[in-house]
This record gives C-alpha cells, sequence and structure tokens, in this order.
C-alpha cells in the first residue's frame, strides 16, 4: 500500500510544489507522484461524467475575483450566500433544496425569501420532518437533550429523500449537525454545496476555533 497522502502538513515551499508547478517536487507520499500517474485513467474516466459541472464550478471560482489579471490587487468580492445564486444560475438550476437545522430556523427563512426573490423555485425542509422520536434509533430518555420530552430525531434521510421526490436541482445545507449533513450527503440525489456549517459555540463559523487554537481556544488541546 502506498504511502498515506498528507498534503496538510507537506514540508516543500507552495512555489515548488509539484501539484502547483509543472516541474516541481512532491514528498515521497506525494499525492501527485504516487496516484495522479496510476490512476490518471480512472480520474479522467470519472471526470468525463461531472466535467461539465466542473468547468462551471471553475468559473464559479474566477468570477469571486476582482483584478484578477493583477497579483498586487487581487480581491475577493462576494459573500458565499452571492456565490451559491450564481452558481445555481450557472447550472440552470430552477429548484433548491434548503435543508436546515431547528436552530437556524430564522436564518432560513431569510435565505429562503432571498433566494427565492433570485427567482428560484424553493422547498425548504426542516432537520425535525417526520418528528420520529429518537427512541426509534434505539436511544434511551437519558440520552435525549431534554430528558421526559418528545424528541423527534434529526432525520437527515427525510431530507433528501423528500427533495429527491420533488426532483430539486441543487441542495443547500443550512447548518446541519456533524454525522447528520453526512447521511444528507449520502442520500441526496442532486448536487449538494453547504451555506453554513454548524457550530453552537462559535456562531456557526467553525474555523473560529481553529484560528483560536493556540490562544482562546488552547484548552481544546487538553
Amino acid at each position: 500500500m502506498k504511502e498515506l497522502p498528507d498534503c496538510a502538513r507537506c514540508k516543500v515551499p507552495v512555489d515548488k510544489r509539484i501539484c502547483l508547478h509543472p516541474d516541481g517536487i512532491g514528498p515521497k507520499n506525494c499525492p501527485t507522484l504516487n496516484f495522479a500517474t496510476e490512476y490518471k485513467t480512472e480520474f479522467q474516466q470519472a471526470l468525463e461524467t461531472s466535467k461539465e459541472f466542473a468547468k462551471l464550478a471553475s468559473l464559479q471560482e474566477a468570477a469571486c475575483y476582482q483584478n484578477r489579471f493583477n497579483d498586487k490587487s487581487l480581491h475577493a468580492t462576494k459573500p458565499r450566500l452571492i456565490e451559491t445564486v450564481e452558481f445555481a444560475k450557472r447550472i440552470g438550476a430552477k429548484r433548491l433544496g434548503v435543508a436546515f437545522c431547528v436552530g437556524l430556523t430564522r436564518e432560513a427563512e431569510i435565505v429562503a425569501n432571498f433566494l427565492a426573490s433570485k427567482g428560484f423555485e424553493i422547498c425548504s425542509v426542516m432537520c425535525k420532518a417526520g418528528s420520529v422520536p429518537k427512541e426509534t434509533l434505539g436511544l434511551t430518555d437519558n440520552d435525549k437533550l431534554r430528558p421526559g420530552t418528545h424528541e423527534p430525531m434529526c432525520h437527515p434521510i427525510a431530507q433528501a429523500k423528500i427533495f429527491n421526490a420533488v426532483k430539486t436541482d441543487l441542495n443547500i445545507l443550512l447548518g446541519l449537525c456533524v454525522g447528520h449533513d453526512s447521511l444528507f450527503f449520502k442520500f441526496s440525489e442532486a448536487p449538494v454545496t453547504v451555506l453554513a456549517a454548524k457550530d453552537r459555540t462559535t456562531g456557526h463559523n467553525p474555523l473560529a476555533a481553529v484560528y483560536a487554537l493556540n490562544s482562546y481556544f488552547r484548552w481544546l488541546k487538553d
């Protein structure tokens, strides 16, 4: 078995990496060196099935910047909300699915109204749709957030299946929990993008803990 790729901890200077420069170099566990050649045909075959989608995604990436021909003044200009609208239009999406957490109900209404104002048909489904009790999963009363109450499970499978039934063209995740989002990805037939990732302690800004891991969030290391 090849050594596991670990690009996140690559020690090769950025301006010398083979993934970015044709004449670059890479460490012994470099995926560009170890996998790209052996799996080139497989990668290419997979790309062919989604080539147009990938092309539009790359066009959207570039469209988020101004002064692209001047490195000194290159800067991003669009929030992800606008990126999502523009990309949905690029792929010809008409009906959008918004899968949201009950904790972001207010935000979901704002997003749904905004997307509708841009000409999209909106189908939004909250995580508790179906009202399936957590006992169905084999959980006990002590496993609930509020013991002694009827506590419906989060049901991303139901959210995805409903979107499949109404044939959404693109689904947007708004604050689904870790794990629940994974299930949604697994069962959604339409492409999925994430507008917001759930993070209860940072106002849904997961990178806040990353940026402050050596200061305000250093207690996480313990």
